[in-house]
């Protein structure tokens, strides 16, 4: 390895330290992980209504709202690429409190000008820039994670990165709306969100001193232009990088899109209500949350594709189409039965936890373009899969829809039998290196 390498968070031998990394979680990064898991719970608040609360508050139906949502896809998918690419130049912890500005700012007038005053192209507006403050701090603080944990251990601590993540989108936040929704409101828990999310992001930004994430992590002699180029370029110099953004895509497309019309199915149609919508939301992402971590660990012993093949992609096609047929067929009656399918499609998400690891992995002497890519196919999820919703939706219906989404994920286990990993990433593992230090070593 250069001398020059950044140093690798080694695992102390004893105490609370050394459990943490013995878990997988970097330990100096913990108080960063608490703080986003209360930064997305903010965040999550909104998602199992929004869309129902936007079109009574201006947008005036639940097509034009899916509008609203898709301009803040674009953002999404925007930001997400520029976390990582900035995250190189300027250090991720800059880039996140950007990101955490942006929430905030566009969140409050987002509220007290656009929904106040029932209009919509100031919804659109603020709603859509506020896009770009979760990608930049969320995928600003997965750029940190990826560049400090050791490489035999970055399943893990990407699997403790979407327990945080998921742990509040959707599903800490949908559970506190469901409580604070009969009290408050929807108007006022959205006023809610706020401060918590606040609150997360400042003990995030604030409470982590691993000086990594203060600085710059690309070469000096890497210039803006050239970094931006180069997470793009990777693409097509590494087609096996641009698989795996495809994937990464499939992976949470139809995730977003089943929130834009599924709140409407579950709580109208099948005749649930939206407490036992929200509550199925939560067991959902509850069963996700924690299949983050058994994914992420076991992806270390058995191997990122593997993983991703047959739990995420395979296991997702399976599942989506049990998530709906199956409560739609059997009725309002059998809440139980769509909580259980609800679980099983929770669990098999999780299972493409370790495309985080593997993708950085694929190019770790450019992992800040992998991961550029990487994050603007995280993205691009929240754009592609409201996006396939409002085109499809009218002409196929909901049912349709749900096909097109198990048909994704069909392709997505096709992109990932081709993702192997180079020689120089096996030696890192073997080495119990970082990708920073890889990094470092080749260029």
């Amino acid at each position: 390895m250069s001398e020059t390498a950044t140093p690798r968070l080694s695992p102390p031998s004893g105490g609370f330290s050394g459990l943490l990394n013995k878990w997988g979680l970097p330990a100096p990064l913990l108080l960063g992980y608490v703080g986003l898991l209360l930064f997305m719970v903010g965040d999550g608040v909104e998602s199992g209504f929004i869309s129902p609360f936007m079109a009574d508050n201006g947008a005036g139906s639940e097509i034009h709202a899916s509008y609203v949502i898709t301009v803040y896809g674009v953002a999404v998918m925007l930001a997400s690429w520029l976390s990582g690419a900035l995250s190189e130049l300027w250090g991720p912890r800059r880039v996140m409190l950007i990101g955490l500005a942006i929430w905030v700012v566009f969140d409050v007038l987002f509220l007290s000008v656009a929904v106040a005053g029932h209009n919509y192209a100031l919804m659109l507006v603020f709603y859509g820039i506020r896009g770009f403050g979760y990608p930049m701090f969320a995928f600003g603080f997965l750029v940190w994670i990826t560049a400090v944990a050791p490489v035999a251990r970055l399943g893990a601590a990407v699997g403790w990165f979407y327990f945080a993540f998921t742990g509040g989108l959707p599903t800490l936040g949908s559970l506190l709306a469901s409580f604070t929704n009969p009290v408050l409101g929807h108007y006022g828990t959205l006023w809610l969100s706020v401060g918590v999310l606040a609150l997360g992001g400042l003990i995030c930004v604030l409470g982590v001193r691993e000086r990594t994430g203060y600085q710059r992590l690309a070469p000096p002699d890497v210039k803006p232009v050239q970094s931006l180029i180069s997470s793009v370029s990777i693409a097509w110099k590494k087609p096996r990088v641009g698989m795996g953004m495809l994937a990464r895509v499939i992976n949470t497309a139809p995730e977003f899109g089943m929130l834009v019309f599924f709140p409407t199915i579950f709580s109208d149609q099948i005749g649930f209500g939206e407490g036992r919508w929200l509550l199925l939301v939560s067991v959902i992402y509850g069963t996700n949350i924690f299949f983050n971590l058994i994914f992420g660990l076991l992806s270390d012993k058995i191997g990122w594709r593997t993983t991703i093949f047959w739990f995420g992609a395979i296991g997702c096609a399976i599942s989506i189409l049990l998530l709906y047929f199956v409560p739609v067929a059997l009725g309002a009656n059998y809440y139980w039965v769509a909580l259980l399918v609800g679980a099983l499609y929770g669990a098999t998400l999780a299972g493409f936890v370790p495309i985080s690891a593997l993708l950085p992995s694929l190019a770790p002497e450019n992992k800040g373009g992998a991961m550029a890519l990487l994050n603007l196919g995280a993205g691009a999820a929240a754009f592609v899969g409201p996006a396939i919703v409002s085109v499809f939706l009218g002409p196929v219906g909901a049912a349709g829809v749900v096909i097109i989404f198990a048909a994704l994920y069909i392709v997505a286990a096709i992109l990932v039998r081709f993702l192997k990993l180079p020689e120089t990433t096996e030696k890192a593992i073997k080495q119990d290196a970082s990708l920073q230090e890889v990094s470092a070593a080749v260029n």
